[in-house]
C-alpha cells in the first residue's frame, strides 16, 4: 500500500508542477485573480506532495532503541503539516487575492489564454485524480467514499485524493468566474471565484487536519479487524475466553495489539508460552498489518 501512496503522490506532483507554472504565467499575462489563486493552489500542492514523499521515507525507517515501535507516526505528523500549509498558504492567500480583486476589480486581458490553460489543467488534474481514486479504491472495498476516508489509516493517499478533488472544483470555479466576468463585463466575478477557491481549500484543510489529529493521538484498528482477531484467538482450544483487546496504529500498516485472555485450567507455563508464540504468529499471518501482538494472561497457570 505504501507503493500505491507513492504512485499517486508522484503522479500528482508531476502534473501540478507543470500546471502551476502555466497558471502563474497566464495570471500575470491576463491579470486574473482566479487564475492567480489557482496558481497558488497548484504551487502549494507541489510542496505538499514533496512533504508527503519525505514523510513516507521517514516513516519507513526501522525501529531502534529510541523508537522501539518504529517511526510510522512520522507520516501522520507530515500529513498534519500539509493540512496546515493548505490552510495557511493555499486558502489564506487565495482569500486575500480574491478580496483584493473584489474591492478593486480590474479589467482582464486575453481571457482565451486563461481558458486554454484551465482546459489543459483540467486534463492534467483529471489524470492525477483518476490515479489517486484508483489507488484509494483498491483498499476501499464496499465502503462508501466518506466512510472509507473516515476509516483509512493512510493520510498520504487521502491527502492526494482530497487535494485533487479540491483542484478539480477550483478549476471549474475559476473557469466559471472568468467566463462570467469577461462576457458580462463584471470583473468582480473573477475575484469572487478566487474567494470560493480559497474557501474550498480551507474546507479541505479542515477535513485533513481532523483526520490526521485522530491518527496522531492514536486510533485503534478497524472493528472488523479486531473481530477477526478475537475470533481467531477464541478458536484456539487452549483459550477459555477472550477479554479486552486494545489496539493502536503506529502507521497505516503498523498495528499494535494487546489481547487479554483466560487460558484453560491444566496448562503449564510452557504450554502457555507456546500458545502465545503460536497465536502471535497466526494473527500476524492472517492480518499483515499487525506488527506487534501481545497477550496478557488473566491468571498464571501452575507448573
Amino acid at each position: 500500500m505504501a507503493g500505491s501512496s507513492k504512485k499517486a503522490i508522484v503522479a500528482a506532483a508531476i502534473g501540478n508542477g507543470g500546471i502551476a507554472a502555466t497558471k502563474f504565467a497566464a495570471a500575470f499575462w491576463t491579470g486574473s485573480s482566479a487564475m492567480m489563486s489557482e496558481g497558488i493552489h497548484s504551487l502549494v500542492d507541489v510542496g505538499n506532495q514533496f512533504l508527503l514523499l519525505y514523510g513516507l521515507g521517514r516513516a519507513a525507517r526501522p525501529s531502534d532503541s529510541r523508537h522501539p515501535f518504529g517511526y510510522g507516526k512520522e507520516l501522520y505528523f507530515w500529513s498534519f503539516l500539509v493540512a496546515i500549509l493548505i490552510f495557511a498558504l493555499g486558502g489564506g492567500l487565495s482569500l486575500y487575492e480574491g478580496v483584493q480583486a473584489v474591492m478593486a476589480p480590474g479589467e482582464m486581458h486575453d481571457p482565451l489564454v486563461n481558458l486554454i490553460v484551465l482546459g489543459a489543467a483540467i486534463l492534467f488534474e483529471a489524470y492525477s485524480f483518476s490515479v489517486a481514486l484508483g489507488e484509494f479504491n483498491k483498499g476501499r472495498g464496499r465502503k462508501s467514499m466518506i466512510r472509507a476516508i473516515r476509516d483509512t489509516k493512510d493520510p498520504s493517499l487521502v491527502t492526494v485524493l482530497l487535494e485533487d478533488t479540491a483542484a478539480m472544483i477550483g478549476l471549474v470555479v475559476a473557469l466559471a468566474g472568468i467566463l462570467i466576468g469577461y462576457y458580462l463585463h463584471l470583473p468582480v466575478f473573477d475575484g469572487i471565484a478566487a474567494i470560493v477557491i480559497g474557501c474550498v481549500l480551507l474546507l479541505t484543510a479542515v477535513i485533513l487536519a481532523v483526520e490526521c489529529k485522530g491518527l496522531l493521538i492514536g486510533e485503534g484498528a478497524d472493528p472488523l479487524v479486531l473481530e477477526a482477531i478475537r475470533a481467531k484467538v477464541a478458536a484456539d482450544p487452549r483459550i477459555e475466553s477472550v477479554g479486552e483487546i486494545l489496539s493502536v496504529h503506529f502507521g497505516p500498516h503498523d498495528l499494535i495489539i494487546l489481547a487479554t485472555v483466560d487460558f484453560r485450567d491444566g496448562l503449564t507455563g510452557d504450554d502457555v508460552e507456546g500458545a502465545i508464540h503460536e497465536l502471535a504468529a497466526s494473527v500476524k499471518a492472517a492480518e499483515p498489518s499487525v506488527r506487534h501482538f501481545y497477550i496478557e494472561a488473566l491468571a498464571t497457570p501452575r507448573g
